[in-house]
């Protein structure tokens, strides 16, 4: 009998560890396998796109390999792959334009132009608080550390980081320097932002899918669907409902310039001069 219990015993180990390797194996397979991204992004388009990223009057030189890019959009897998071609590019270079915006190091007369030196800077330069929010219980400050714009979006304010940090597996709160320190988990938070529904804000990727339909609210603060909206989702307070705004027109300047080399138009709607902020 003992010697039976230790042959079931036996073959329960072996089967175990077949299928623990095969399935180690296919995860595997799976981060070799080439990520959809790179059909609408390939590595030549990216440099194109980021001239001057690593030019070595940019802080952020070498923080943004192409790599670390299709890495980390392997964890958001209907990014840029929701509706027809041209609404997959457009949203694509939405997301890069809105990212370089963010970290720009262009000028007027920067070389190759004011839209060529996205993704310049990895965190930001003399922030003006620690980007605390204290009344906020939920996602409490630790002690001693900055919350300030780090990574493509300028990730800022504690409660994002902490909710970026839960979704992504990273503490964000007691850890926010990662953001500026991993290439990788720094494009995950800007794809977090991207792709999260914040309440009463829709998500940047489900506006630029047409799969947003504006709220009564939306439509009593003019707040309509394209481009514009998705800097209101980012920067609204700041930057919407103010005509000519020179934030607003950079981010339209870079739009413009990456669905030309997308080919795809704009759309509507780019700028958010007559939009009220989100509450």
């Amino acid at each position: 009998m003992e010697k039976q219990i230790s042959l079931l015993v036996s073959l329960f180990l072996f089967i175990f560890s077949i299928s623990s390797s095969l399935h180690e194996t296919e995860a595997q397979n799976h981060f070799r396998r080439p990520a959809p991204i790179m059909r609408l992004v390939p590595r030549s388009l990216y440099d194109q796109i980021f001239i001057h990223k690593d030019n070595n009057a940019c802080p952020a030189k070498g923080f943004y390999p192409y790599e670390a890019f299709v890495e980390a959009t392997r964890w958001f897998p209907r990014f840029g792959s929701v509706g027809a071609m041209s609404t997959r590019r457009r949203e694509v270079a939405a997301f890069l334009a809105q990212i370089s915006h963010e970290t720009t190091g262009g000028w007027a007369t920067a070389p190759d132009g004011p839209y060529a030196w996205g993704l310049c800077f990895k965190e930001e330069v003399s922030p003006q608080s620690n980007y605390c929010d204290a009344s906020n219980k939920e996602w409490p400050c630790f002690p001693g550390k900055s919350y300030k714009g780090r990574g493509p979006i300028q990730l800022s304010w504690n409660y994002n980081y902490g909710q970026a940090g839960q979704a992504l597996g990273f503490d964000g709160l007691k850890n926010p320097e990662i953001v500026a320190n991993n290439s990788v988990i720094a494009f995950k938070t800007a794809l977090w932002f991207w792709m999260t529904e914040q309440t009463p804000k829709p998500s940047c990727h489900a506006v630029m899918v047409n799969r947003y339909r504006p709220t009564k609210a939306d439509l009593a603060a003019n707040r309509t669907v394209g481009y514009g909206l998705v800097t209101n989702i980012i920067n609204g307070g700041l930057e919407c409902g103010i005509p000519g705004d020179g934030r607003v027109s950079d981010r339209v300047g870079y739009f413009q310039r990456y669905a030309q080399l997308f080919k795809v138009n704009t759309g509507p709607n780019l700028d958010c001069e007559n939009q009220r902020p989100f509450s």
